[in-house]
């Protein structure tokens, strides 16, 4: 049976002391990923530096007419780290603790799916403080061990770009057909029950997740999707439109 699991990713309070811009009035957002930590080490040349992403975000500022420190509060000392890139939309891959965190993505067979979402923070009013949307999908080609990585595709991942990995960390390939960063986001959370929370419609229309009640707000293991078949039929009504550039297009 097909598996699919919903993960959260990018930047927030947690990690990075901030949260990507999303305009909830058409779905545009900015992915930006969580910050590598300052004592990280790299192999030559792949480090990724916020310095890469930070034109998209301007770009982003001023087409809404607002400035990208004073109105979207994005830290000055966010831009100046490394970013632990991670799910990579250029490459098509995502890394994790094949052991723990990681255990059920390890499992996953060729057309499985991996389903990202962010809390991004609306940059006009809205209902709630943050709107968790999801923002990209992968379809599984194949699951590896990141210590069997040639080095010569060192630098396709965050996980093994860096001199110092963790022993069971894997990395996910997606297949470049159906997988990718989405350019407009879908809202699936609320605040609700003193947490975020998929919505009580989009939970009956995904067959349910693994989780109480929806909560999406943290979670030590990401949820699994109940019935994946279900949410995939889904996602597909929602007529979703990839873009496999992050960096570089």
């Amino acid at each position: 049976m097909m598996q699919a699991i919903l993960v959260r990713v990018g930047v927030d309070h947690s990690y990075g002391q901030w949260n990507a811009p999303v305009d909830p009035r058409t779905g545009a957002f900015e992915y930006v990923p969580i910050p590598e930590k300052s004592t990280t080490l790299f192999y030559e040349n792949c480090a990724k530096p916020y310095s890469l992403i930070e034109p998209r975000l301007r770009t982003f500022a001023a087409r809404n007419g607002l400035d990208l420190f004073q109105d979207l509060r994005c830290s000055a000392e966010l831009l100046q780290q490394n970013m632990h890139l991670d799910p990579d939309f250029d490459h098509l891959t995502y890394g994790d603790d094949g052991d723990r965190r990681g255990s059920h993505i390890r499992q996953l067979q060729r057309d499985d799916m991996l389903v990202f979402y962010s809390g991004l923070r609306p940059i006009v009013p809205c209902e709630h403080r943050l709107i968790y949307a999801i923002i990209g999908l992968f379809r599984v080609a194949e699951v590896v061990d990141a210590s069997k990585i040639p080095s010569d595709r060192w630098g396709e991942n965050a996980h093994t770009r860096k001199i110092k990995r963790g022993l069971s960390d894997i990395v996910v390939r997606a297949q470049p057909r159906g997988s990718g960063l989405l350019q407009r986001c879908l809202k699936i959370g609320e605040m609700r029950d003193k947490a975020y929370r998929v919505t009580p419609s989009l939970l009956s229309a995904w067959g349910g997740l693994s989780v109480n009640d929806g909560y999406i707000q943290r979670s030590a293991r990401p949820p699994r999707f109940l019935d994946a078949g279900k949410f995939a039929n889904w996602f597909e009504a929602q007529a979703p439109e990839f873009t496999h550039g992050h960096l570089h297009g």
